[in-house]
């Protein structure tokens, strides 16, 4: 006969389930942990807690520092985040490269190589720091220093920062010292060949040139991003995007010495919204047509923007010479606070060490709206359509404008040459005035208020 006894009171404590569930988990955590602190294998830990984050449990985890990363800032850590990288993308299950807090990893030029086999997410919770020495760098990487390429499904997040250490580039541009040859310079972060890119909260600071850089990609989020360099860094573009379609820009706040957002050649289907931007040049389609080439971007909505003292608010510009086309383009509810061109559109643009010569040629701008734009400007000519004589700017749309000088410091006014547009409601100031005077120039203001066409 079975005794009838129950354990006592320990024991029955011992071997309730709930306790030994949490013991069995304490104990695979502590194993976790004490394998990522000693192992520098190639394999991933699948542990679920690291530098205070929380991973799935099915995610395999490749921290830096399991593959011979110093984290001091002083040492090479390129080959460990390289190592880290191949294993993740390796993994047939979803990875994580760790890039762990409180710590500054110094990186030379790195290129992170899909496909992989799996979705793999790098979060840098700490820093990744350019290498100071610019001799690191030879003249046929010069452009780059991390770049991601042919991955899909790749996220970057975390809340870390990416440092260029732009201070050791600048002073060597041949825009701060003309005396200099004009070389280019590194990208801190660039996407090249990516599909289904997420890049989410991270801070890009002080560039060597232009901060993120997106070429050649298809269906990219870029969201709560913080870009900042000097006002005075030169071409320091916050986020480039060229030969790329699907792309969503929001909530970033921007600041640098180049344009906020650059819009180049081959971008289709492009909605940038939230954005804070300045100082810097504004945010630009262009330059379109350099060196006889040809263009084409359509399908841009820019939209819910903020621009403090920038150079350009919503600009447009194109080299003589080009073909091909930018259209479909919107810029909308967008707050300007003193900004030196708040709507330009300029197909005579150059940025050349010699001047451009005339050519008959342009790359053709149609079907461009200007919506619910108001604030401050520092000049007189707040509205400029500088376009083409044998390729005029078609369908340019103007709506609910208010564009006051700063201070209440005189009347702003508007130019316009080779340009089709026709306006909406109130538009301050009177599209392309400025160029008549006395009485035909009123009776031609009069003529402007209505809805129809207009080509000057």
């Amino acid at each position: 006969m079975a005794s009838s006894r129950k354990p006592t009171t320990k024991l029955a404590a011992f071997m309730s389930p709930l306790p030994l569930l949490a013991l069995l988990f304490l104990s695979g955590a502590l194993e976790a942990v004490v394998g990522a602190s000693n192992d520098t294998s190639a394999a991933g830990a699948s542990y679920t807690c690291s530098s205070g984050s929380m991973f799935l449990a099915s995610q395999s985890v490749f921290s830096l520092d399991r593959y011979g990363a110093r984290g001091d800032g002083r040492h090479d850590d390129t080959r460990a985040l390289a190592r880290a990288w191949k294993a993740a993308c390796a993994s047939p299950r979803p990875a994580v490269v760790l890039v762990p807090n409180g710590r500054r990893y110094l990186l030379k030029v790195v290129t992170l190589r899909g496909p992989c086999k799996s979705t793999v997410t790098v979060t840098v919770k700490g820093t990744l720091v350019a290498s100071p020495n610019r001799a690191d760098w030879s003249d046929r990487d010069r452009r780059l220093w991390i770049v991601f390429r042919s991955v899909n499904k790749l996220t970057l997040d975390g809340g870390g920062t990416i440092d260029g250490n732009g201070h050791k580039w600048w002073p060597h541009s041949c825009k701060i010292n003309k005396a200099l040859p004009c070389k280019e310079a590194p990208t801190a972060l660039s996407f090249h060949y990516c599909t289904n890119l997420k890049v989410d909260n991270l801070k890009i600071v002080n560039s060597q040139q232009i901060h993120m850089s997106v070429e050649d990609c298809a269906n990219v989020q870029l969201a709560k991003l913080s870009i900042t360099s000097p006002g005075t860094s030169p071409n320091t573009d916050g986020i480039h995007i060229t030969r790329s379609k699907d792309v969503w820009v929001t909530n970033c706040k921007i600041k640098t010495g180049d344009d906020c957002i650059s819009i180049e050649d081959g971008t289709h289907k492009l909605h940038v919204s939230n954005v804070i931007c300045g100082p810097g040049h504004g945010i630009s389609i262009g330059s379109l047509g350099d060196d006889d080439s040809r263009a084409k971007v359509s399908g841009i909505t820019i939209d819910s923007i903020h621009l403090h003292g920038t150079t350009n608010g919503a600009r447009i510009k194109t080299y003589q010479g080009g073909s091909g086309y930018a259209k479909d383009i919107t810029f909308q509810n967008m707050i300007m606070y003193n900004v030196k061109n708040p709507i330009i559109i300029d197909q005579n643009y150059c940025d050349k060490a010699r001047p451009c010569r005339e050519q008959r040629s342009a790359v053709q701008i149609s079907n461009v709206v200007f919506k619910n734009i108001r604030g401050t400007t520092v000049t007189k000519d707040a509205i400029k359509m500088s376009c083409s004589k044998n390729v005029p700017c078609q369908g340019i749309t103007l709506q609910n404008i208010d564009l006051k000088m700063q201070g209440g410091k005189g009347i702003t006014e508007s130019t316009c040459q080779n340009a089709k547009w026709r306006k909406y409601g109130s538009v301050v100031p009177q599209p392309c005035t400025s160029i008549y005077k006395g009485t035909v120039g009123l009776l031609l203001e009069f003529l402007l208020s209505s809805h129809s066409w207009s080509s000057w």
